[in-house]
């Protein structure tokens, strides 16, 4: 148990400064659900038997894990909702405008009425006479009654 790099011995505010070195490195630019149920897991596996997790400070961690869980989960569900074709319908009828590079690299501005949405390999297109534009592309929308 003394190689352990996490020890459940330590209570706030007595943290050692070697533990807390050791539990802040992991991979990647932030700590996921997979990373805090691995501490959650040591924590229960190293505990010392005569003063086992109180019942509330484990309720307290699993409501923190299942809060990232959720977190997680509705990160995924806005994303897809973003990407939904139902939102980029609303595009068909409306006008739209995009800047392209033409052959000599000069930016150029183009327009025209958005006749349908398509999806392609994840993406969502907007086919403006017959060309497909990226919506992340658009830079520009209004209605077709209305001036530009």
């Amino acid at each position: 148990m003394a190689d352990s790099t996490v020890s459940t011995k330590n209570m706030w505010p007595y943290y050692s400064s070697n533990n807390v070195q050791k539990a802040g490195t992991f991979k990647g630019n932030e700590m996921g659900k997979d990373e805090f149920l691995k501490i959650l897991i040591a924590q229960l596996k190293n505990q010392d038997p005569a003063s086992p997790l109180q019942d509330k400070e484990f309720i307290a961690q699993m409501a923190q894990f299942t809060s990232v869980e959720q977190l997680s989960n509705m990160a995924k569900e806005m994303s897809m909702l973003r990407q939904s074709i139902g939102m980029a319908s609303g595009l068909i009828g409306k006008m739209v405008s995009w800047t392209v590079k033409d052959s000599n690299g000069l930016n150029t501005t183009k327009e025209g009425k958005v006749d349908a949405i398509s999806f392609k390999d994840g993406k969502q297109y907007a086919n403006v006479k017959g060309e497909n534009v990226a919506l992340d592309q658009l830079t520009k929308i209004w209605d077709s009654g209305a001036a530009s």
